[in-house]
């Protein structure tokens, strides 16, 4: 156990330098533009151009239905045979912000389903636009709604990074794959990225109920 314990105090930093240089700035920007392609997806679901509709429907029933690991060859590996070559970092953000963005496009679907239409006719005899209801009316709620699925979608992602090794980026699990080849130690390190991973889950699900019951202050508050 003591040979476990001095292997992981000295494998301990490389492991996090590759998790804050690699590991937590791709999850970051990728899902900073999965919610931009979310965003602009679920409204082209939601839009009566059927072309708009069918196309968006498209890329949310490949991106969903096809597994990460497929997509990431298929960018990486796939996409040089027709002339487009990727760097390790622009395939990895490309397809994970695709994969992760067709997710969250169906949790902001369902977010605005689940709003009650007479707030729209409420909207409506307002005289509001359709900007100030969006604004006003349908992305407050919405994103209230929303905030425990795209919590989810997040840590998804990050665990989803360990995938990005299979196109020789250096993340967390591939360094830990590199020490245990190196140590002939694959229990304890993969144990130890493991528990790094788990430390990541914990406080990003405290930082989610966190936040949940900020945004569901005002709605408590209504209700009492």
């Amino acid at each position: 156990m003591e040979r476990y314990l001095n292997l992981w105090a000295e494998s301990l930093p490389q492991l996090l330098g590759s998790t804050l240089a690699v590991t937590i700035p791709l999850s970051l920007i990728s899902f900073a533009v999965a919610l931009l392609v979310g965003i602009v997806s679920a409204g082209a679901r939601t839009s009566r151009f059927a072309p708009v509709n069918w196309l968006a429907w498209v890329y949310i029933w490949v991106f969903r239905g096809t597994p990460l690991l497929v997509q990431l060859f298929i960018v990486f590996y796939g996409l040089p045979k027709v002339g487009i070559a990727l760097d390790v970092w622009s395939a990895a953000i490309i397809t994970m912000s695709l994969h992760t963005g067709a997710y969250v496009a169906e949790t902001f679907r369902s977010a605005v389903a689940a709003i009650p239409r007479g707030q729209f006719e409420a909207a409506a005899t307002l005289n509001f636009t359709r900007m100030q209801t969006l604004r006003h009316v349908v992305i407050p709620q919405a994103v209230r709604i929303a905030l425990p699925n795209l919590g989810n979608n997040f840590i998804d992602l990050i665990k989803g990074t360990s995938l990005v090794s299979v196109i020789s980026m250096v993340d967390l699990f591939q360094t830990g794959k590199q020490i245990a080849s190196r140590t002939f130690e694959p229990l304890a390190m993969y144990s130890e990225v493991a528990i790094i991973y788990l430390v990541i889950f914990t406080l990003l699900t405290a930082a989610q109920s966190a936040l949940e019951k900020y945004s569901n202050r005002y709605v408590r508050s209504n209700n009492a």
